[in-house]
């Protein structure tokens, strides 16, 4: 883990003590009886998502703040401890419902990882990309509905458009615009669609002068800079110490990426850069988002270059134990037929054993600890969630910040509740 070389952005620690998710109000400021406590969510718009946050303002400044959440607890993970491992992949999609494709991947590859089964690679580099394109479909609705709460109206109207896009190739691989399960265990669910590469190139080739169009309305935009310098700060070392990764992380300074640093799928025959920014605040995390879409467009292009190459190869392991039987069999073969069904109904067996996936996600460390016992279901399912890491660091960003600040803070951070309370 490099710390990229950065100014003091503020002395010591701003965590708060006792409890570091809790910023409470001074003695001093509760006894002069004038501060006042507001409910901000957990239906506000602006909390990106069900997320209620218990502010006390003295006049403007926010002087004490307490999240609460489990608005939008589901029970996700006790849900896939009752379903086959067959059926336990469709609820991953649906914890991180912007980051759909990546929380799929991490829980399958924690069932490959058990299975100790090797996909090939036609999967492997499709997996890249689709992961990739979701990257760039995450950020898309981060920098829309963020800067849509800050008055820039306009770049939610752009970033839809782009993400339409996204969506549109989603659908022409999948058959649905989200939570596709066109990841299975051992590969892909079905080869890829004819149509499916030109309408890709078209959007690698658009993508870079959408992303200029945005920093063209943005970066030199008076109101943007002031709502979104120096402020909500968060040091390396505080970062750290509260657990978080992804563009939070690297904007702080920290050079950690688990696609370079513990690389899985393609991404080491990739070439990419990893942006990092050293100001800590609501602007470089922006900036560091805006960077990574380039980056990834880059990595769906290489992606693009290989994949076009290997028309005809298997997408998915043929092993019978696991992977359903093509679809042309099961109208002249009843024993296909026969597995099929005892597939999708019963599930197949994983061998005993735990295992810790982890995986970069758009929000970070994205990790899934799985424990199976043999049997047809996993004994026990457990997400690392890194919206949740990030909302831990709310009280610490909002140190000296002004309650018009809040909104530019939270959505920085850019939390997704169904991930935190899940």
């Amino acid at each position: 883990m490099a710390i990229a070389e950065k100014p003091l952005i503020y002395e010591g620690t701003r965590i708060p003590r006792p409890i570091p998710t809790i910023l409470e109000v001074p003695e001093d400021i509760r006894a002069t009886g004038d501060v006042l406590e507001v409910n901000f969510g957990p239906n506000h718009p602006s909390t990106h998502g069900v997320l209620r946050l218990v502010v006390e303002l003295a006049g403007e400044r926010v002087v004490g703040i307490r999240a609460v959440v489990g608005y939008l607890h589901t029970g996700f993970e006790k849900n896939m401890e009752q379903k086959s491992w067959w059926k336990a992949i469709t609820y991953p999609e649906r914890i991180d419902y912007v980051s759909f494709q990546n929380n799929e991947l991490v829980f399958v590859l924690a069932i490959e990882k058990l299975l100790g089964t090797e996909i090939p690679p036609k999967a492997t580099w499709m997996r890249t990309l689709l992961c990739e394109l979701n990257r760039i479909h995450s950020h898309l609705v981060f920098l829309g509905t963020s800067a849509l709460e800050l008055g820039a109206i306009s770049m939610f109207w752009y970033t839809f458009r782009e993400r339409d896009l996204i969506l549109d190739l989603s659908e022409l691989v999948g058959g649905a615009r989200m939570h596709t399960r066109y990841f299975q265990a051992g590969g892909l669910a079905e080869d890829i669609p004819r149509g499916f590469f030109p309408e890709a190139r078209k959007f690698v080739e658009w993508m870079p002068k959408a992303i200029d169009d945005y920093e063209a309305i943005l970066d030199r935009n008076e109101i943007w800079l002031e709502r979104t310098k120096e402020i909500g700060l968060i040091s390396a070392d505080d970062a750290i110490a509260l657990g978080q990764s992804g563009p939070v992380l690297r904007a702080s300074g920290i050079n950690w990426d688990l696609r370079k640093d513990q690389p899985y799928l393609a991404y080491s025959d990739i070439d990419f850069d990893v942006p990092v920014y050293s100001n800590g605040d609501v602007y470089d995390r922006y900036r560091v988002r805006m960077d990574e879409m380039r980056e990834s467009t880059r990595i769906v292009e290489q992606c693009l270059d290989r994949l076009e190459g290997m028309d005809g190869e298997p997408w998915i392991v043929d092993d019978r134990k696991f992977v359903l039987p093509p679809r042309e069999e099961l109208h002249t073969s009843m024993e296909s037929l026969i597995h099929h069904f005892k597939i999708v109904t019963e599930g197949y067996r994983v061998p005993e054993g735990e295992v810790y996936v982890t995986i970069e996600s758009p929000r970070g460390e994205l990790g899934c600890y799985v424990v199976s016992d043999g049997g047809p279901k996993p004994w026990r399912v457990k997400f690392r969630a890194p919206s949740f890491a990030a909302l831990e660091a709310t009280a610490t960003c909002m140190r000296d910040a002004l309650v018009a600040d809040l909104v530019a803070i939270v959505g920085s951070l850019d939390g997704v509740m169904g991930e935190v309370d899940r």
